[in-house]
């Protein structure tokens, strides 16, 4: 299933938002003018595991968890990821208001980037990509808006149709496929050599959790 929008319209103009995503695309746009020099911009504002590890080989390297936020590794990457943010990023800055939604976005970064280092601490394979952070933004959507109908493609035999399937199924799903993989992954070669960083994905979603929750309580107060 590929989520193409959401039903809940969002109560002003979502400008963290908007923010956010042209910010990412604008790096991009510096990644693909770089051309073969890029690998220096993404080794250098990756998150590499190893240089997190011992930062005082590598001073800089814990600020990498802020700048590999916005970095990708290509145009699906940037897309795939963009897109998610657009649909589900709106209701959540509703929900935590501007400041707090910026504050939550950064957070949820940190903390799957930190995740990652974690399970692969000697990896120098730097990890890029705003999708720990969306993760976050998917959990505290899941958590606030478990009901809300959200449109979705089903792919079938020779066509693709579009169904409307709640936000549990859909982020609930989309986090199970996180935890399977993550832990099929645990100990495997692409820990080391690059691939998908599922622990990432894990590490913001668990944190958009938290917060979801706890606006939860919040507001039963």
């Amino acid at each position: 299933m590929i989520p193409i929008s959401d039903e809940i319209r969002s109560r002003g103009i979502p400008v963290v938002t908007y923010g956010l995503i042209g910010l990412n695309v604008a790096v991009f746009l510096v990644e693909w003018l770089l051309g073969p020099y890029v690998d220096v911009l993404l080794t250098t504002f990756g998150a590499v595991p190893y240089y997190i590890t011992h930062p005082t080989q590598y001073p800089w390297a814990p600020f990498t968890l802020v700048t590999s936020m916005f970095l990708h590794a290509g145009w699906t990457h940037l897309i795939g990821n963009m897109l998610y943010l657009w649909i589900f990023g709106d209701n959540v800055e509703d929900a935590l208001g501007k400041v707090g939604y910026a504050l939550f976005y950064f957070a949820a970064g940190i903390a799957a980037g930190l995740a990652q280092v974690v399970v692969a601490p000697h990896s120098q394979i730097p990890g890029v990509g705003a999708s720990g952070a969306i993760a976050g933004v998917l959990a505290v959507y899941l958590v606030l808006y478990p009901a809300a109908p959200v449109r979705v493609l089903v792919p079938g035999f020779y066509f693709m149709r579009v169904a409307r399937v709640p936000a549990l199924i859909v982020l609930g799903m989309w986090f199970v496929i996180q935890l399977f993989n993550g832990f099929l992954s645990l100990g495997a070669a692409t820990l080391a050599t690059g691939g998908v960083a599922w622990f990432a994905h894990i590490g913001g979603f668990v944190a958009g959790l938290v917060v979801g929750f706890l606006v939860r309580l919040a507001r039963r107060w």
